[in-house]
């Protein structure tokens, strides 16, 4: 019970979506993993600073580092039984400086500890894990020369890394950008996101220092990485963004971050994350055409829109498990005394008695509490 109006603290909002078969609800914070049997949450703070993990335990702090913008992107082993989540370590947005691949181990057993997979001083960003547990997909700047080019590369022993007697094999070579790599559900497929077709010419090759867009979605044969086949895109003409591709658990559907329907301009003082380096984007998602021929699913024109706000709704990530009130059943899990709520927010000196969110959560110092 809230102290100050006796009601249930709400840290999980149920979102509205414009596709009435898609149930969405929200938690404050970014890059969303939740483990193959619905039971555990994984996600970072605004600040790119701490890893948090939501289970039976309650809402905690699994990995923390030193400041900002130094951890992002986790994901879950597909493999329960191997309790790790595989983290970026670095700089977000910065291709220059290396970012590293790391493993958390024993993340139920609440150990704060990290282990580094990725060496050589590359920029090495958004790990996957095969099905079984044993391989990492994921994008790099090694080989990418002067300019940095990223392409997907597959780590085999990845429980031990480049520093024990793990293999690392390039997938993909161009001058060009394959990243947001996840593996199909039954391990044959690898998704990711590219600019490989954008226009020859007339292109930038830089955007503020980022990628210029004409990003596309891409599967990729895990077994013969020469078949790619193109399932989405943003347009021919358009410097688009079609990103952050994740399979949903029956591998027949497709979500994505992109900007297909430009950005909503709702009311200003809706937050922007703090390291938001485009609001691009809405969710949609794109249903395959064929699950066994890969090629059929070439350029799928039809696509179901998901979310509709001024937020940038990135990152998404699939359960298999439904509510129709995810506080009932992730309040219990996670806020089971005042104690735990008040872990959920940091410390913070501009946080609301009322509930407004502070500057950990949100990326802005005052923000009232607010519903979409």
């Amino acid at each position: 019970m809230d102290p100050y109006n006796k009601v249930q603290r709400r840290n999980f909002h149920t979102v509205q979506s414009p596709h009435k078969d898609v149930g969405l609800f929200r938690v404050s914070g970014v890059f969303p993993t939740i483990s193959n049997d619905g039971k555990r949450l994984a996600f970072v703070d605004n600040e790119f600073k701490a890893v948090w993990v939501a289970d039976k335990a309650g809402l905690r702090i699994v990995y923390e580092t030193k400041g900002p913008d130094s951890v992002f992107s986790p994901m879950w082993n597909q493999n329960p039984a191997k309790d790790v989540l595989y983290v970026c370590m670095g700089p977000s947005f910065n291709a220059g400086k290396p970012l590293e691949i790391c493993a958390i181990p024993n993340v139920s057993g609440r150990a704060r500890q990290r282990r580094q997979l990725t060496r050589g001083g590359f920029n090495n960003a958004f790990p996957a894990r095969s099905p079984d547990g044993t391989k990492l997909v994921f994008r790099s700047t090694r080989d990418g020369g002067d300019k940095r080019h990223k392409n997907l590369y597959l780590m085999d022993r990845a429980d031990v890394g480049e520093y024990g007697d793990g293999t690392v094999t390039r997938l993909t070579n161009g001058p060009w950008t394959d990243t947001h790599c996840q593996w199909a559900p039954n391990g044959d497929w690898i998704v990711f996101s590219s600019t490989r077709d954008k226009p020859q010419s007339g292109v930038p090759e830089l955007d503020n220092g980022l990628d210029p867009g004409y990003f596309a979605v891409y599967l990729m044969r895990a077994s013969d990485p020469t078949v790619v086949v193109r399932v989405l895109r943003s347009g021919d003409d358009l410097a688009g963004h079609v990103n952050h591709p994740v399979f949903s658990p029956d591998r027949r559907t497709i979500a994505v971050t992109a900007d297909l329907a430009a950005v909503s301009v709702d009311p200003i003082s809706l937050p922007l994350f703090l390291h938001s380096v485009r609001p691009y984007g809405d969710v949609f998602a794109v249903d395959l055409v064929d699950t066994d021929d890969i090629t059929k699913n070439k350029d799928i024109a039809k696509f179901h829109r998901i979310t509709h706000s001024r937020y940038e709704n990135s990152t998404p990530a699939w359960t298999m498990y439904s509510t129709d009130d995810p506080n009932a059943q992730w309040n219990m899990l996670v806020l089971d005394s005042d104690a735990a709520a008040a872990k959920y927010r940091p410390a913070c000196p501009y946080a609301y008695p009322d509930g407004g969110e502070g500057w950990h959560m949100t990326g802005h110092l005052i923000i009232p509490k607010r519903c979409c």
